[in-house]
């Protein structure tokens, strides 16, 4: 399943893989953690432009990296003016078309930033969409217009132009990245991706955040979620409920992770008893993915 709607050599992708480097309108303060010692503070760990940090850097972004903790709101908006008002302890926003100030604004009002960026997939509107070239592009994202698969594969294109776009989510403020649509090798691409090739694809994204100073969430790929959730902070969900996959999410929750989730349909008693039994951070949304939600 996939979201609701949005020159380095090979050996950069060699280093990275390689480990170099509530409804009342009330709102708690937002939990978190660090990783491991400075609670409570944010800092933007230096890192370079693009590429694999140095093993000085990468110490330093571990241990000012926040990352969330269980059982936290959320509010998941991907389209229209972000709603500056929704309680909730941290927002998941795109993070080309949304500028610092909006960022700079919810960290005053003691939210935290989820980055999302789509990491597995090619959209047309994109500043750097000419940077794609055309062989590592495949077959549509059914129901996406202007989406499509790209090559997993192809470390040495993809990784320079993602380091790229974590450094703008970076310079902007935000705390961590989603990357969006990693799982192509489930799905038809027009590529004989396997299940290796995305769990490299996605580790190596795994190090791209955390070597720039960013928490980093595993969206979906259920079929891979333990063998990947050492290398993850938090996950994201898209209709575990729907599709009876929750349980899936028990390396996670295990670990003292947060699952941030969202089902596109409305609370009902059953949902909200089973959202509350799994500790979740549980949305219902519109398919638009814009600003009002709907909790339990």
């Amino acid at each position: 399943m996939t979201r609701a709607g949005g020159v380095a050599t090979c050996l950069l992708a060699v280093l990275v893989l390689a480990g170099c480097g509530g409804p009342d309108g009330s709102r708690a303060a937002a939990p978190q953690t660090t990783v491991p010692e400075t609670a409570g503070a944010r800092t933007t760990a230096p890192a370079p432009a693009s590429g694999p940090a140095t093993t000085a850097t990468t110490a330093a972004a571990e241990r000012t990296r926040w990352v969330p903790a269980p059982a936290g709101t959320w509010q998941y908006q991907l389209s229209g003016e972000i709603d500056l008002s929704v309680p909730a302890d941290v927002y998941d926003i795109d993070g080309q078309e949304t500028d610092a100030g909006v960022v700079r604004s919810l960290h005053e009002a003691g939210r935290r930033v989820i980055c999302y960026l789509n990491a597995g997939a090619y959209e047309n509107w994109r500043p750097d969409a000419a940077e794609f070239p055309a062989d590592v592009l495949g077959r549509p994202l059914d129901g996406w217009p202007g989406e499509r698969w790209v090559d997993v594969r192809r470390l040495d294109v993809l990784l320079p132009i993602l380091a790229a776009r974590m450094d703008v989510c970076r310079s902007k403020g935000f705390d961590a990245v989603e990357p969006d649509n990693v799982d192509g090798y489930a799905n038809e691409t027009g590529f004989d991706l396997t299940g290796e090739d995305q769990a490299a694809f996605n580790t190596a994204l795994a190090g791209l955040a955390r070597d720039r100073g960013l928490a980093v969430g595993l969206k979906n790929d259920i079929e891979q979620v333990a063998q990947l959730e050492p290398h993850f902070d938090f996950a994201v969900n898209e209709e575990c409920l729907a599709y009876d996959e929750c349980a899936e999410y028990r390396p996670f929750t295990d670990a003292a992770k947060a699952v941030f989730h969202v089902e596109y349909s409305k609370p009902s008693a059953r949902r909200c008893t089973r959202a509350a039994q799994l500790g979740f951070s549980t949305v219902f949304k519109d398919l638009e993915l814009d600003a009002p939600l709907r909790r339990c």
